[in-house]
C-alpha cells in the first residue's frame, strides 16, 4: 500500500486522512521508546495508519501507546480496529473516559451552527460512545505521559469537555488537535482542499464557546512555532504567530457562530458523561429540508474526495 505522510517538525510526521490528521511521534527517551500514534483518524483508516507507521519505523512495528486528543468519531474512528493489531493503552483525558468505555454519548451536532457544509451535513455524525475499557488509561496531567516523557499535555476543553493538546517546548511545536483547526473545517470545499487558514474549533461539535475561547488563549501564550491540527495544514513561524494571536484576540468575532444550540448555553459535562443539553431552538422542518439537500450535496463531495485522496 502507498502512503503519503508529511513532516511536522523533526522526530514527528502526519497524515491525512480524507478531512483529518493523525500523527507520529518518535520518543527519544522514556518507557516504550519506539513512537505514539496521536489520534486514529475516521473508521476504516487502520489500514493506512498501519501502512505508515512500518514506512517510517519498520515491518511489524507497533506504538508504545496511543494518545487521543479527544474522542470524536473522527478522531478515535479507528481506534478498535487498531487495538485488535496493536494491543497497547490509549490515553485519554478523564473528562473524555465516559465516552471512550461506553457510558454516555457526546452532545448532538449542531447544524445551525453556520461555516458550511461540513456543518450542514453533520447531524450524520455519530456521537454513540465506543468502548475500550481494556485499554483506555486516564492521563495523569501532573506527570504527563509515560511514554513521551518530553511533551507537555495540556487540557484544553470547549470542543469537547476533555480536549488536550500535546506541547514539545524543546522547539515549541504543538499538536492542537480540534482546539483551533489551520482550515475552516466547516466547509466542505476547504476541508477537502486544505485551503490554509487558522480558525477556531469545528463549529458543529464544540459544545462550550467560553471554555473553548480560554483553551485557545492558553495555546496562544505558548508561542508557538509549529503548529500541527486536526483538520489543516501544519502552520509555521510568523504566519502561525500572527494567525494565532489574531484569532486568540478576537475569538468571540472569528470564532464563535453568530447562532446555534450551544451559543450562550454551553453542554454541561462531568465524569460520568453529559449532564446537560440546551434545547433546540430551531425550525425543524425548514431544518430538515436544508440537511437533506445539504446531505444529498455533501455526500457527492465527499465521494469525490475519496477518490482523490483514499
Amino acid at each position: 500500500m502507498s502512503v503519503k505522510y508529511f513532516q511536522v517538525a523533526q522526530g514527528v510526521w502526519g497524515m491525512r486522512l480524507y478531512f483529518v490528521n493523525v500523527y507520529m511521534i518518535a520518543n527519544r527517551r522514556g518507557a516504550g521508546r519506539g513512537w505514539v500514534l496521536v489520534d486514529t483518524g475516521v473508521k476504516g483508516s487502520a489500514g493506512k495508519i498501519i501502512a505508515m507507521a512500518e514506512a517510517l519505523f519498520g515491518p511489524g512495528t507497533r506504538p508504545a501507546a496511543i494518545i487521543l486528543t479527544h474522542g470524536h468519531a473522527d478522531h478515535a474512528g479507528s481506534v478498535t480496529e487498531l487495538l485488535k493489531h496493536w494491543d497497547v493503552p490509549v490515553y485519554a483525558h478523564k473528562l473524555e473516559l465516559p465516552y471512550l468505555t461506553g457510558r454516555s454519548s457526546y452532545p448532538p451536532a449542531d447544524p445551525e451552527a453556520g461555516g458550511g457544509l461540513m456543518t450542514l451535513m453533520s447531524w450524520l455524525w455519530s456521537t454513540s460512545p465506543i468502548n475500550i475499557s481494556r485499554n483506555i488509561r486516564e492521563i495523569d496531567l501532573h506527570d504527563g505521559i509515560p511514554e513521551l516523557p518530553e511533551w507537555k499535555i495540556i487540557p484544553t476543553p470547549g470542543h469537547s469537555p476533555g480536549h488536550i493538546s500535546l506541547f514539545l517546548p524543546l522547539n515549541t511545536t504543538l499538536i492542537a488537535g480540534d482546539a483551533f483547526t489551520t482550515t475552516p473545517a466547516e466547509s466542505a470545499i476547504a476541508a477537502i482542499t486544505y485551503r490554509k487558514k487558522i480558525s477556531g474549533p469545528p463549529k458543529y461539535l464544540t459544545t462550550d464557546w467560553i471554555a473553548a475561547a480560554k483553551s485557545v488563549r492558553k495555546l496562544a501564550a505558548l508561542q508557538p512555532r509549529i503548529a500541527a491540527t486536526g483538520h489543516g495544514a501544519v502552520m509555521r513561524g510568523r504566519e502561525l504567530s500572527t494567525a494565532l494571536n489574531l484569532l486568540a484576540n478576537r475569538f468571540e468575532s472569528i470564532a464563535v457562530p453568530q447562532s446555534g444550540r450551544y451559543v450562550g448555553h454551553g453542554a454541561v459535562s462531568d465524569e460520568n458523561g453529559v449532564r446537560y443539553i440546551p434545547p433546540y431552538q430551531g425550525n425543524i422542518k425548514r431544518t430538515a429540508t436544508i440537511l437533506v439537500a445539504a446531505t444529498v450535496v455533501g455526500f457527492l463531495l465527499v465521494r469525490r474526495a475519496g477518490k482523490v485522496w483514499g
